[in-house]
């Protein structure tokens, strides 16, 4: 599957627009989570835990969106973004969503 955040395919053409598909996620850091997290703030620097939280919850909805397109039949997204807010204090949904298409390289 391709994914790119551009409204095309450099090498390939658009034979068929599937439509807007998309990836959601709710996440939250459990209580140790926020405690490790809260110390690493009085720190500074990276947090690492917040960090993996967010790169979890955006692998996460980006297979979900990829498991989408596929269901749809499309070989290739284009126009991939990522979206993310907060539910409530300490809760975020991310959300990957772009248009699912069907490429064919061109010869």
């Amino acid at each position: 599957m391709l994914v790119t955040t551009s409204t095309h395919l450099e090498g390939y053409k658009i034979t068929q627009h599937l439509g807007i598909i998309r990836g959601i996620t709710v996440r939250s850091r459990g209580i140790g989570g926020n405690v490790l997290g809260g110390l690493q703030t009085l720190v500074g620097g990276q947090n690492t835990i917040y960090t993996e939280l967010c790169e979890t919850a955006r692998e996460e909805a980006y297979q979900l969106m990829m498991q989408h397109a596929q269901q749809h039949g499309a070989n290739a997204v284009i126009n991939m973004r990522y979206d993310a807010n907060e539910v409530m204090n300490g809760v975020t949904e991310v959300l990957a969503y772009g248009t699912a298409v069907v490429v064919e390289k061109i010869q």
